[in-house]
């Protein structure tokens, strides 16, 4: 994909008046940018410096540079499109041989550390592979003002934070209150006492914050909340709380909902979830951390959903999801202990060894319920704190969980499919 130079150069403060950037050469998004700058006697600067014997100017060696580096900085799909590139500083900057007319000047530039808004960049000009100068660049990221689309709707009182992007079409309500740095697709709507946190990418078509699909709703005030990073696919459909159910819908940080996901007011979802496509969510439902919710899965109003639970696709949920294990089917049943999921997540192996005991005692002993949580209590083995997170979900929960597993026939047909 070819990149829009003078898009990008744009969007650099204070630069020098004319591009000093011609073409890219290689391009590592993130990591590392190689671009030309191929000069001619015609450039202005080449006029008065000096008259006879021209010279490119260090400081505009410096300058490609950085224009070079501001490129890098801001060719990342994280980077909002209304992010500008400051030079903060220039950190032992050595010039090695002249620059003249007919070079063409390399330009290599490679960060070397970054935080969230500054980035340090190791930068190398070079002609015919001698090198003609070198600096540590030191740049900052600035988020600038909103960027609304002529056709979208946004209404008077609604608040949008510095760097978001209102898509074509897309229709913000007036007490809505968006971060910094989201991104709202075309015709998204966003309605109601919706307060969206920083970063968060809301798809085209998606639909957040209307009045939840309860009978008793009387148009009351309440809110949905939703927190960052957060990735909202298109169609997906969250409704604000009830008065009955507390008042607020609450969704945490780095969650994927993916298209036609629904979430039903009064839920709470934790951090870090992923639902699948038409994944749904009845009222006064609570996801915990890390959960899994698979495609076209429903689960029953008032359910829990265990940390770092996974629920397999096509699922009907209608009693507490169990933490940490496999959890599928209609009506679902318990598998095993999700073993790869929680690789994946970074736990311990020492920890999932001492939750697979723990299962055993609940899904393969003859034990029932009570005499299986007292022996995995007095089981001296068993002292991390997954297992007496998993006891105490248990002992907590209203509706009660499933301990059943599937027949084997039935395991063995599901393996099949």
């Amino acid at each position: 994909m070819s990149l829009d130079i003078p898009g990008f150069l744009d969007r650099l403060c204070y630069r020098f008046p004319s591009p000093l950037v011609d073409g890219v050469i290689e391009r590592e998004p993130g990591v590392r940018l190689a671009a030309v700058k191929n000069l001619t006697v015609n450039e202005e600067f080449f006029q008065g410096h000096f008259p006879g014997t021209p010279l490119m100017p260090g400081v505009l060696i410096i300058e490609s540079l950085v224009q070079a580096a501001s490129m890098l900085l801001l060719d990342t799909e994280d980077e909002s499109p209304t992010s500008r590139v400051v030079l903060r500083g220039v950190n032992n900057a050595r010039f090695r041989h002249p620059v003249v007319p007919g070079d063409r000047l390399c330009l290599d530039v490679q960060i070397s550390r970054r935080r969230r808004r500054v980035a340090v960049v190791a930068a190398v000009a070079r002609v015919d592979d001698q090198v003609v100068a070198e600096a540590e660049l030191l740049l900052g990221l600035v988020v600038g003002a909103a960027s609304i689309d002529p056709s979208a709707h946004v209404a008077a009182g609604a608040e949008i934070g510095a760097g978001t992007v209102i898509g074509p079409n897309a229709v913000i309500g007036p007490h809505v209150r968006i971060g910094q740095g989201c991104q709202i697709g075309a015709s998204a709507v966003i309605e109601g006492w919706t307060t969206i946190g920083d970063d968060n990418q809301i798809f085209p078509f998606a639909s957040i914050g209307l009045v939840p699909q309860d009978t008793k709703f009387r148009g009351e005030r309440t809110e949905l909340i939703i927190g960052s990073r957060n990735t909202l696919r298109e169609f997906v459909t969250l409704h604000r709380g009830t008065e009955g159910g507390g008042g607020v819908t609450r969704i945490g940080d780095d969650n994927l909902l993916m298209a036609y996901v629904h979430v039903a007011h009064d839920c709470l979802v934790g951090h870090k979830t992923i639902f699948g496509n038409a994944a749904t969510l009845s009222g006064h439902v609570s996801v915990e951390d890390q959960a899994n919710i698979g495609a076209f899965s429903a689960v029953h109003q008032f359910c829990r959903v265990g940390r770092q639970a996974f629920i397999g696709g096509f699922s009907v949920i209608t009693l507490d999801a169990l933490p940490f294990v496999r959890t599928v089917g209609n009506r679902a049943r318990v598998y095993d202990l999700n073993i790869i999921g929680l690789e994946r997540q970074g736990m311990a192996s020492e920890t999932i060894a001492e939750l697979d005991r723990a299962f055993r005692y609940l899904l393969q002993s003859k034990l029932n319920t009570t005499q299986a949580l007292r022996q995995i209590e007095q089981d001296e083995t068993l002292t991390c704190a997954e297992v007496t997170y998993l006891v105490d979900f248990i002992r907590s929960s209203p509706r009660g969980v499933n301990l059943r597993r599937p027949a084997k026939r039935l395991e063995l047909v599901s393996a099949d499919d």
